[in-house]
């Protein structure tokens, strides 16, 4: 009884820490992507599938780096492997339209990642490559 309670909270510990992962690093982009805008002005005419497609190798690449920086797996693996492929987008997605939807509130503008299917877009480029070489 004491494995599956520990198999349980290890899973859970792992999808909460990569989400947390995640969130940051898109923070991180948020904030780089604004402080383009406000310096270029530039319009948001982008044609969303491509917008998508950048934001997915825009992942990717942080997940390379994220590799140099953390070459090793950020907790233990559980015995769902691959959960997190599913599971820790869906929630950054969340996390990232919620902020958006603050920033909205507050009367500023959010930019395209701090929507659910740009964050989730992200943060599954990102987890797909530390999934493949790590996992």
């Amino acid at each position: 009884m004491e494995e599956v309670f520990f198999a349980l909270l290890s899973v859970a510990a792992e999808l909460l820490f990569e989400v947390f992962f995640q969130v940051v690093v898109e923070a991180i982009v948020a904030l780089i992507e604004r402080s383009i805008r406000n310096v270029f002005e530039v319009s948001n005419a982008i044609n969303p599938i491509l917008a998508a497609i950048g934001y997915l190798l825009l992942g990717v690449a942080f997940g390379i780096a994220s590799l140099r920086l953390f070459p090793h797996p950020l907790v233990h693996p559980s015995k769902f492997h691959g959960i997190s492929l599913v599971v820790s987008p869906v929630i950054t997605g969340l996390v990232m339209s919620q902020v958006g939807i603050v920033l909205r509130r507050k009367g500023k503008q959010a930019v395209r990642i701090e929507n659910f299917g740009y964050g989730f877009t992200f943060a599954l480029g990102l987890a797909i490559i530390r999934f493949f070489f790590l996992g």
